[in-house]
């Protein structure tokens, strides 16, 4: 079992937990706690550092932190975010992949979003006002194929995010034209606003339509974080993923106190049930990734 950790996200900072990551140097020390405590890749958004609170495309602050976590990890798997944070055009969504990353994420459909954003008071830098964001972040084939090619020209794995069953249609329309190759990376996210209902009974529903050789990831967003993890780890999931970007509790009422936290947790969950923990070099081999770490 590989255990991704997804450190900081692209939305909210740390008005909604002061431990979350944003500057460079948080980052590091962070994947560096996750990283001895059982991870073997890293998921990251950079943060712009004119307003901490939000995401940034910009590919130079990409560049700083992959070589700073290179440089801490040498053999994590470096996994930067395409999903990039809300309002981002293509164009800086896709800024990344030119950063060196190993794997990077895309996501395979349209996105509707309800979101309300805590206020970001002093004396955190950069104060935001409370806000709600409400809309969609459109994509066409036309669009993902172009996010694949990018990711095939340039040796990247792509981590395909699948919202819903729907969006498997997608998944075969890349692989089928030969843009993404076997082993195929997907990532079944559960418990987010337009994702299935996060219960057992839809993930092995997902599980059972998964295609043939796909490394099956699974991440369960907020509360149902641990269960949808627990579940995927019972069903035989290559890869589980967790970190502050899809919740930033530990438990109801109590904030996680670092990313390390959530990986630690997992770990114990799959070593009561006889599941090993794989190393970055058999993560990377199950990924079909080179043993020799980007250097940047």
């Amino acid at each position: 079992l590989a255990i991704c950790v997804a450190i900081t996200g692209g939305v909210q900072g740390k008005e909604a937990n002061p431990n979350l990551p944003e500057t460079p140097e948080e980052q590091v020390e962070q994947t560096c706690e996750a990283y001895q405590a059982g991870a073997s890749m890293v998921h990251i958004h950079v943060r712009d550092p004119q307003k901490w609170w939000d995401g940034s495309g910009d590919v130079e602050q990409y560049r700083k932190v992959n070589a700073m976590i290179r440089a801490a990890c040498p053999d994590i798997i470096i996994n930067n975010t395409t999903g990039g944070s809300f309002g981002m055009t293509v164009e800086q969504r896709l800024a990344c992949l030119d950063a060196g990353p190993e794997v990077a994420t895309l996501n395979m459909g349209p996105d509707m979003y309800k979101l309300k954003l805590r206020e970001r008071k002093p004396p955190l830098p950069h104060p935001n006002p409370a806000q709600e964001l409400n809309g969609v972040l459109p994509v066409t084939y036309t669009e993902l194929r172009r996010f694949a090619t990018g990711m095939k020209e340039r040796n990247i794995k792509p981590e395909m995010e699948v919202y819903h069953p729907g969006q498997l249609w997608a998944v075969m329309d890349l692989t089928d034209q030969g843009l993404i190759e076997a082993p195929y990376l997907v990532q079944f996210v559960m418990g987010y606003g337009m994702s299935p209902w996060a219960t057992p009974r839809n993930l092995v529903n997902f599980v059972e339509q998964m295609p043939a050789q796909t490394v099956l990831e699974v991440s369960g967003v907020g509360p149902f974080q641990v269960p949808m993890t627990t579940m995927a780890i019972i069903l035989g999931a290559q890869i589980v993923r967790v970190g502050m970007e899809d919740s930033v509790y530990y438990k109801r009422g109590q904030l996680l106190a670092s990313n390390a936290e959530a990986v630690e947790r997992v770990v114990r969950i799959a070593c009561e049930l006889n599941r090993e923990i794989a190393t970055p070099g058999q993560a990377r081999e199950m990924l079909g990734l080179s043993q020799s770490p980007s250097q940047f």
